[in-house]
């Protein structure tokens, strides 16, 4: 059996301790390969297209083009390159919108180098990134958002529902534990199904829905009060 081919990075961020860092650190992992750096996003659409790099790990905060205006470009014109976002221990506040705008989810700039490497494989296989203690950080932040656009007072979420139409009732119970961070492994023992069993409802509720992967699904459901009903039912039993 031949082995999978390394998966290529390109590595995005304007300080260039934290590029060479990252790319040092990065391939001495197994199965990564980095195949470049840029040093703001403006650079970064050009080496994608040079490239065309597997994973993208981006910065958010860059002088001449930020990586929320990259990872747009970046999705809409190559969307086989998966865009895996850098961020601060807070939350910054531009990665909820470089979510929406494709990003595959993000990695906090003081994890490991297996856990960096590890993020890169998940994003690379088409899945997303978004861990319990983000995904808190990112309801936050997008009720901050809906404040700010609907104004001072306003309810940050639709009311919850019980189902999304077209879903079944278990694929909108996934929908919400996804929203909640959690990985298939977790839900199939929160649901006490197999994990197989949830890859299919997960795949189907994409499907339904039209979203891309579990990082738009959870925005998704954040959005229409999906998670809401999750925490109200708690664990199955």
């Amino acid at each position: 059996m031949s082995e999978r081919p390394a998966v290529r990075v390109l590595v995005v961020d304007d300080q260039i301790i934290v590029r060479e860092g990252f790319s040092v650190v990065l391939a001495a992992q197994p199965g990564i390969e980095i195949v470049g750096a840029a040093a703001d996003g403006r650079e970064a659409l050009v080496k994608v297209d040079e490239l065309r790099p597997d994973v993208v790990l981006m910065d958010v905060r860059m002088p001449e083009m930020d990586g929320l205006e990259a990872t747009y470009e970046i999705t809409a014109r190559t969307p086989d390159t998966k865009v895996l976002i850098l961020t601060t221990y807070d939350l910054d506040e531009y990665v909820y919108q470089a979510l929406c705008a494709g990003a595959s989810g993000f990695l906090l700039k003081d994890a490991s180098a297996r856990q960096l490497a590890e993020g890169i494989r998940v994003v690379a296989a088409g899945d997303s990134l978004l861990a319990p203690s983000a995904t808190r950080r990112l309801i936050t932040e997008f009720t901050r958002l809906h404040h700010t656009t609907t104004g001072i007072g306003a309810d940050p979420r639709p009311p919850a529902r019980t189902g999304v139409a077209g879903l079944t009732e278990r694929e909108t119970e996934v929908l919400a534990l996804i929203a909640q961070g959690l990985s298939n492994g977790e839900i199939a023992g929160h649901l006490f199904v197999t994990e197989s069993t949830v890859k299919t409802h997960v795949s189907k509720m994409l499907v339904k829905l039209g979203l891309r992967d579990r990082t738009q699904a959870a925005i998704f459901a954040h959005e229409n009060g999906v998670v809401v009903t999750a925490s109200a039912n708690g664990r199955r039993r």
